[in-house]
């Protein structure tokens, strides 16, 4: 399959490059056999590629073709030496809409060329000189040329789309050879006098390998031995990288691939080749195929040295108009809108379109470097973006400034402290991912200037403690806030002025807003992706008390836990026979493991809880009481852990004993859990486990229960090992819970599963 796709593609690319038509075959048959058998990527199929075609026919026109392959060869050296020195994950640093934009401008400059070759001309040197004559050539266009040029375009667009007839795919012969053969036979049939692909004689005659170039052009040849060297390189590795999406087998290893591609631009350079790189649409169309390992690359290149030996009076068949034609729309298509697309959304369409604009207008070095430089100067524009807000509330300002604070927003943040007046309290919210020193002095300036007069500075780092950090050596002369930042996790009270008759409507808008200023475009990628279904980690059972957060407390994002609350944390019993039935609590628990299947549940008790409390002193009410009637019968599902509760000496206070009963409490849901049939079963089989969780309010302290010793163990601060990595447990130690909230759970009769 890659063989076909290449014969037709290697022979246009020859012709786009004003390269001897051979050369394309013999950079096909090195590229597939030396970088298939040498390079790192399982299924990349490398040859002569289109983005390389300005760069060659610009060589060849300035130092002729034999020069231009020294070049090749060097350039391979110097992908050799890169490739040696493990530098290959450097080149994936240049922005993809630099990449892009430059490909998209060969795709271009390619069609403008080949456009005068389908209407029976020649190419004028450049894409500009190529568009200004255009019209001229359309009125002196050379009829059979055009003809048979438009027939190969037809062709290649309506092949994809025709329909399967029975067995009969059209998708299973590759578009482009399709075209090429409909456009020869046309050619043939009609005898139409178009210029024809010609081959030379003998191997002999159609060797031309590298030679020296004149002392006058040393500077040009080296440029564009570095000039080869790196399109060639990233092109390759981007390529490699995106077709490994295609196929589950062995990874790129990247720096193995820039060895490979060296060695076949050695190879093809000495046996008077063009520049090889790796190609996406060989590449593609192999892994599509069901190619999995490097032979089906090197087989390719054995088959096109194959056929050019035995087959060579077929190629010279082909009509010029027909490769003519293939390239205007593969030119056409390397403008992918697409890509434009995607870049716009992350405000680098324009980088995009002056990458394209100077490689069409300046040549392709000109416009990559015009590119490179704009990309650069967004980047630090970005880094320096800054805002800083400040607000004065009953006498009392409050500043915050969001952003990265480095030297670049120094005086628009000064502008704005300056502008507080003298003796006031201030609250300095630094919100910034990054503050370098000029910074650090602008703040500690102006802090220092204004506790002098009399006013106060409170400074609040909501990231890393930047300016903490750095006037650490520096006693502060007011007083500050305690560490522990204002987060998003914080009430509203710490973050806002909140007055006693706020309307909560009015806090729950606030809260919107700041979620969409800060957070929600951070959020959007994962939730398009989640939007489509949820495979939660866990069924999470915790109380409805609002200082319990479980997303919080187990570090764990959207998506990860199914989530059910109420008062004391409770799972009535399975008892389906039971009046009246309480089916919240037991349709999430059927729901979380028959459907969802999550392989874990939960259950999550609290210090200071008030169900807790309630039971020790008598459930509030009674069944009848029309205030707390719910509360009291909900409450009784609490009684069994109760009647479990170990005598306290009744000097022990109530809190201890509130404390010592939900942990208790926890461990009987625990119990109820396995009243469940489906529950049951699939924790005996080992696919389901049951944790105890408590979390101690006062010292924000995640606890959590291993049976072993039966007691709740705080988690440790240090990073945890993840549960598919560890193993069970020494004894008297917790087994290794991941996000502080997994503990396993052993059967009566196996092993921790």
């Amino acid at each position: 399959m890659v063989f076909l796709v290449a014969m037709p593609l290697s022979l246009g690319i020859a012709v786009a490059s004003d390269a001897p038509l051979v050369a394309g075959l013999v950079a096909a048959v090195v590229g597939g056999i030396v970088a298939g058998a040498i390079g790192g990527s399982a299924v990349q199929v490398s040859g002569p590629a289109a983005g390389l075609t300005i760069i060659v026919a610009d060589l060849v026109q300035t130092y002729g073709w034999r020069v231009t392959c020294l070049i090749t060869v060097l350039a391979g050296v110097l992908q050799l030496a890169l490739g040696a020195c493990r530098v290959a994950r450097a080149a994936l640093a240049i922005s993809p809409s630099v990449i892009h934009g430059m490909l998209a401008g060969v795709g271009v400059t390619i069609a403008l060329a080949q456009a005068h070759v389908l209407l029976g001309g020649t190419p004028h040197g450049s894409a500009l000189a190529d568009l200004a004559r255009l019209p001229d050539q359309v009125a002196a266009a050379h009829a059979p040329s055009v003809l048979v040029g438009a027939t190969t375009i037809a062709v290649m667009l309506a092949w994809s789309r025709l329909p399967a007839l029975g067995r009969l795919r059209p998708r299973l012969l590759p578009a482009a050879l399709v075209a090429v053969v409909a456009a020869t036979a046309v050619a043939a049939g009609t005898g139409w006098p178009v210029e024809r692909v010609a081959l030379p004689d003998s191997l002999a005659e159609a060797w031309s390998g590298p030679a020296l170039p004149a002392p006058a052009d040393l500077h040009g040849v080296a440029l564009g031995v570095v000039t080869v060297a790196l399109v060639a390189s990233v092109e390759s590795l981007l390529c490699a990288i995106a077709v490994d999406r295609l196929h589950d087998g062995r990874r790129v290893r990247l720096n193995r691939e820039l060895v490979g591609q060296g060695a076949a631009n050695v190879a093809s350079g000495a046996l008077g080749g063009l520049p090889v790189a790796g190609v996406i649409v060989r590449s593609t169309a192999n892994a599509r195929a069901g190619g999995r390992t490097p032979l089906a690359a090197i087989l390719h290149g054995v088959w096109i040295l194959a056929f050019v030996g035995l087959f060579a009076q077929v190629v010279e068949l082909i009509p010029m108009a027909a490769l003519g034609g293939l390239l205007v729309l593969v030119g056409v298509q390397m403008v992918n809108l697409a890509h434009l697309r995607d870049l716009r959304r992350h405000r680098e369409s324009t980088v995009y379109l002056v990458t394209l604009a100077g490689v069409v207008a300046l040549g392709l070095l000109e416009g990559v470097l015009v590119g490179l430089g704009l990309a650069v100067l967004l980047a630090l524009r970005r880094l320096a973006r800054l805002s800083v807000r400040t607000q004065e509330h009953a006498g009392r300002w409050h500043v915050v400034v969001r952003g990265s604070l480095t030297f670049l927003g120094v005086p628009r943040m000064t502008q704005a402290l300056r502008a507080i007046p003298g003796r006031v309290p201030v609250d300095l919210d630094l919100d910034v991912d990054f503050m370098d020193h000029a910074a650090f002095e602008a703040v500690h300036a102006w802090r220092l200037d204004h506790e002098r007069t009399g006013g106060s500075v409170d400074i609040d780092e909501v990231h890393e403690k930047w300016y903490e950090r750095t006037s650490a050596r520096t006693p502060p002369t007011a007083k500050t806030l305690p560490p522990g930042p204002v987060r998003w996790w914080a009430p509203w009270a710490m973050r806002h002025e909140v007055d006693g008759d706020a309307r909560v409507s009015g806090l729950l808008l606030a809260g919107a807003r700041e979620y969409h200023e800060s957070t929600a475009a951070r959020m959007r990628s994962l939730m398009s992706r989640l939007a489509g279904g949820q495979r939660p980690r866990a069924l999470f059972i915790a109380c409805a008390d609002s200082r319990v957060l479980p997303n919080v407390i187990t570090a764990s994002g959207p998506g990860d836990l199914f989530t059910v609350r109420n008062l004391g944390n409770l799972v009535p019993p399975y008892d389906p026979a039971a009046a009246p039935r309480d089916d919240s609590v037991g349709a999430a628990v059927e729901y979380a493991v028959e459907v969802l299947e999550v392989p874990a549940i939960v259950v999550c008790g609290h210090s200071h809880c008030a169900a807790m409390r309630a039971l020790l002193e008598g459930a509030p009410g009674d069944a009848g009481d029309a205030a707390l009637g719910h509360v009291a019968r909900w409450l009784r599902h609490g009684a069994s852990a109760l009647a479990r509760l170990p005598g306290l000496p009744a000097s022990a206070p109530a809190a201890e004993q509130a404390h010592e009963l939900a942990r208790l409490n926890v461990v009987r849901q625990l119990e109820n859990l396995l009243s469940y049939p489906g529950v049951r079963r699939r924790h005996e089989e080992g696919r389901l486990e049951l944790t105890g969780m408590y979390f101690d309010l006062a010292t924000a302290q995640v606890h959590v229960l291993d049976e072993r010793r039966e007691n709740f163990v705080a988690v440790p601060s240090a990073a945890v090992p993840h549960p598919r990595a560890a193993g069970d447990a020494p004894d008297g130690e917790p087994a290794g819970p991941t996000r502080g909230a997994v503990v396993r759970r052993r059967r009566p009769d196996g092993p921790a599963h």
